[in-house]
């Protein structure tokens, strides 16, 4: 455990990154004792299990992907990744047994059917930080959750390929800092999310227009100096812009996470630094969960191995 730290670390972890990328690897087969598929939950039960037992987390939640084609993005906006499609009936099965696999090693874990795990990881990492000074470290490799890393300490680890990206990275990496991402992705748009963005206004333009004016609010409360900037096609920019401002608009909220989730529903009532501390791996409710998911000999003796040294 890390407990000389001057500040708590709290690691807050996207699930469905690790869960679907076990999912579509050929290096992760699993199959349950009647043949079905299982690559998804054996893969994710094993990452979290190899990160516990590397990283000895003093503070550590997990959240989870519940809202797709049902959360409030999708309500303002049709389109917003329709380019997903939900799980089959056996992916739905391992997505659930992923959940429950959290709570049996011990992990505080989070998911809502409104709000997604972008949107539960920055709602944490602000009740934590307002209870006291922390860092923070997200476990993903999604570059929206850049906006964010608030202090020098905190990063954007993307654990398999061993990246860890702070502040500065952002800055060196996009030419704006981590708090100006969504007014990024509002003018540039987002296509893994199928967020639109102005059209015609790629990286460059967004980069000058937000070191001039330093938000998209305020490029509009500007837009008649867009057309003195030094940046070629200013004139057209500024046409665009004024065209297209309700799609800027619309394309800010939709990249902007929601860092003050009211759900009711337990657990996010208590989501305190005392509740995200990893408790024991439940042995007994393990094996339990094995015959549930009708996980094979061999793949059980790896993932108990596994958990039993998390206990010593």
């Amino acid at each position: 455990m890390n407990s000389m730290r001057a500040s708590p670390l709290v690691y807050l972890i996207d699930a469905s990154i690790y869960i679907f990328r076990a999912h579509f690897s050929p290096y992760v087969e699993c199959y349950d004792e009647s043949g079905k598929e299982l690559s998804a939950l054996y893969g994710f039960a094993g990452f979290l299990l190899q990160f516990m037992r590397r990283v000895k987390p003093d503070h550590i939640a997990v959240a989870h992907d519940e809202s797709l084609f049902c959360g409030f993005r999708h309500k303002l906006c049709r389109n917003y990744k329709s380019n997903r499609e939900l799980p089959d009936e056996n992916l739905q099965m391992q997505l659930t047994g992923c959940g429950d696999f959290c709570s049996i090693i011990g992990l505080p874990s989070f998911s809502s059917k409104v709000y997604e795990a972008d949107d539960i990881i920055g709602t944490i990492a602000t009740r934590v930080r307002d209870e006291k000074e922390c860092d923070v470290n997200i476990v993903s490799c999604d570059k929206d959750l850049v906006q964010l890393l608030k202090k020098e300490s905190d990063c954007l680890w993307d654990y398999n390929g061993n990246r860890k990206r702070f502040r500065s990275h952002i800055i060196d990496e996009f030419g704006v800092h981590p708090e100006q991402f969504p007014d990024y992705l509002g003018l540039i748009g987002d296509s893994v999310d199928c967020i639109k963005g102005v059209p015609g206004v790629g990286p460059v333009k967004a980069k000058e227009l937000l070191n001039q004016f330093s938000s998209l609010e305020s490029i509009y409360l500007n837009l008649d100096k867009v057309t003195t900037l030094q940046l070629r096609g200013a004139a057209r920019l500024t046409e665009l812009l004024g065209k297209h401002r309700d799609l800027a608009e619309l394309s800010k909220v939709l990249a902007t996470i929601v860092c003050d989730v009211k759900d009711t529903e337990e657990p996010f009532s208590h989501v305190v630094l005392e509740n995200l501390v990893p408790q024991p791996v439940n042995e007994a409710a393990l094996c339990e969960f094995f015959k549930t998911y009708k996980f094979g000999p061999r793949d059980q003796e790896r993932l108990m191995t596994l958990a039993q040294r998390l206990n010593t």
